[in-house]
């Protein structure tokens, strides 16, 4: 049987803690993540308009916010100065997929903020449907790829279904 591996965030007594990152070299980190909000609603209508209103725009700026505050959401993460977020939203028939894409050079991931930011994104687009669909739903919230770090470059094993991380 395998020895399991421990647990980062836990010490050797079994408490909560930070992870201490400082003798981490910095480096390039980015992270890509997504999800999807489904719904029966007709939501045609919430994707770029003829007349240029776009209104899942502070759907968009929720994520954005979102990753840049995770270290104020997550309990344990590390604050970062965050180089670049990318959300990206795209409207089908009955769902939105929502994909972030988050770098910055730093001694830890960017990997929470990615899914932070797919998260806030998705919340915002289900606090605008809530009117005309109150069963809509979050669906496949997941870390798709990373890259930089010790453990270098990493990725699920399914095409990403949105965006690029070379970002």
């Amino acid at each position: 049987m395998a020895k399991k591996k421990p647990l980062s965030h836990v010490d050797s007594a079994g408490k909560l803690r930070m992870v201490d990152v400082t003798g981490k070299r910095s480096t390039l980190r980015r992270a890509y993540a997504s999800c999807v909000v489904r719904t029966v609603a007709d939501i045609g209508a919430l994707g770029q308009r003829d007349d240029g209103v776009e209104p899942l725009h502070a759907s968009r700026l929720a994520g954005i916010q979102a990753a840049k505050q995770t270290a104020n959401i997550i309990p344990l993460c590390h604050p970062l100065n965050l180089n670049d977020i990318h959300v990206d939203l795209v409207v089908k028939s009955q769902c939105i997929e929502i994909s972030a894409t988050v770098a910055a050079k730093h001694r830890t991931g960017v990997e929470m903020e990615a899914l932070t930011a797919c998260a806030f994104a998705a919340l915002g687009i289900i606090s605008s449907l809530v009117d005309l669909d109150p069963n809509a739903q979050i669906d496949d919230l997941v870390l798709l790829r990373k890259s930089g770090g010790k453990s270098g470059d990493w990725g699920r094993l399914v095409d990403a279904p949105l965006g690029n991380l070379s970002r």
